[in-house]
C-alpha cells in the first residue's frame, strides 16, 4: 500500500529508526516501524484489518481516520487516500478499495 506521511517529522522518524528511538522511546519506535511495515505490505487496507495492532475506524470528530495500537496508552492515526472515503449504499466503509494511507500523528487520544 502507499504510505505518505502529514509531517515531515513523522516521514524523518519513519526513515531514521535511532532517531526514532531517541525521540520516542525504543518501545513506542519498535511498534511504529511494526505498524507501518504492515501498511507499507499489504495491498490494501482490508490486509490489515485483522493483524495485530487493532486497526480500526475512528467515530465522532476523528471520523475519516483510523487507528492502530502502538504501546498503551498512543495510536498510529492515519487517513485513506481515497476521496471521498469508498463506501457501500449503507454508508459503511469498503476496506478493500483503499489503497492508500497518509500516517497523520502518534497520539494518545483518550486522555483527559
Amino acid at each position: 500500500m502507499n504510505v505518505t506521511f502529514k509531517t515531515n517529522k513523522l516521514k524523518k522518524l519513519a526513515n531514521d529508526y535511532s532517531k526514532c528511538q531517541r525521540e520516542m522511546g525504543a518501545i513506542r519506535a519498535k511498534w511504529f516501524q511494526k505498524r507501518l511495515n504492515d501498511l507499507i505490505d499489504a495491498e490494501i487496507l482490508e490486509d490489515v484489518r485483522y493483524l495485530p495492532g487493532n486497526y480500526h475506524e475512528l467515530t465522532g470528530n476523528r471520523k475519516g481516520q483510523w487507528a492502530c495500537d502502538l504501546d498503551q496508552p498512543y495510536r498510529l492515526i492515519f487517513e485513506p487516500h481515497e476521496d471521498p472515503i469508498p463506501t457501500d449504499e449503507q454508508g459503511i466503509v469498503l476496506w478493500l478499495e483503499i489503497k492508500g494511507v497518509e500516517v497523520i500523528e502518534i497520539v494518545n487520544y483518550h486522555k483527559k
